[in-house]
């Protein structure tokens, strides 16, 4: 996920519209066509980290409620949109994701830093730690000064001077937000650029054109 002429193929939540979104059978097969993996982060009722995108379970289980309210005794069982594939814990997702493919790891909330280290710290993959939360990312600086981070913004061109703040290596700003002239700019002050979400191929080469590094998918039909 360094800076490079051709665009980094990076699969979202391990290309949610090939595969049921976050789970290891979509970390294993879209490393097959992406250079990184992107997964999301947080903690359930009882503690555990697990990967699941949604603050409600609804959309994507046949379970109700939140995920921060329900035990990972029940969130282990179900069926993430009806196929055989379950909430994975942290640990069972990143194990599912070939040691040459990287990890971009999206912490939803706080209170997570610790854990989250220790956990990316068994595996041999390149990692990427990346929040929309400022406190995460400083969080996670105080308790490591190596690890890369990126801020993910869909606001606005001074998530630059935020990520600079937050000693990032990498800023991700949404797709319409990433012309030439932000590419420049976040190039200039030392940041690799990771633009989300595009799933269609026209949009894909205009963000090549103006210099991204790094695409956000949920298809690997755009490569």
């Amino acid at each position: 996920m360094s800076p490079t002429d051709a665009p980094n193929h990076i699969a979202h939540r391990g290309f949610a519209d090939d595969y049921p979104e976050n789970s290891p059978l979509a970390f294993e097969r879209a490393a097959d066509r992406a250079d990184a993996i992107e997964m999301d982060v947080q903690r359930c009722g009882t503690g555990e980290l697990v990967v699941f995108h949604d603050a409600k379970l609804g959309r994507l289980t046949d379970e109700y409620g939140l995920v921060q309210d329900t035990p990972w005794s029940v969130l282990r069982g179900l069926s993430i949109l009806g196929s055989d594939e379950t909430v994975p814990s942290l640990e069972t997702a990143l194990g599912a994701v070939p040691a040459g493919t990287a990890i971009n790891l999206e912490l939803k909330h706080v209170g997570m830093a610790d854990r989250v280290l220790n956990a990316v710290g068994a595996v041999e993959n390149e990692i990427l730690l990346s929040s929309f939360d400022s406190r995460v990312l400083r969080n996670l600086r105080e308790r490591d000064a190596d690890v890369r981070l990126a801020y993910i913004n869909q606001r606005g061109p001074n998530c630059i001077d935020t990520a600079v703040d937050l000693d990032c290596a990498c800023v991700h700003p949404r797709a319409d937000l990433c012309d030439a002239s932000f590419v420049a700019r976040a190039h200039e002050a030392g940041l690799t650029v990771n633009s989300w979400t595009v799933d269609d191929e026209e949009g894909a080469a205009t963000l090549a054109e103006a210099g991204v590094d790094g695409i956000v998918s949920d298809t690997s039909a755009v490569f």
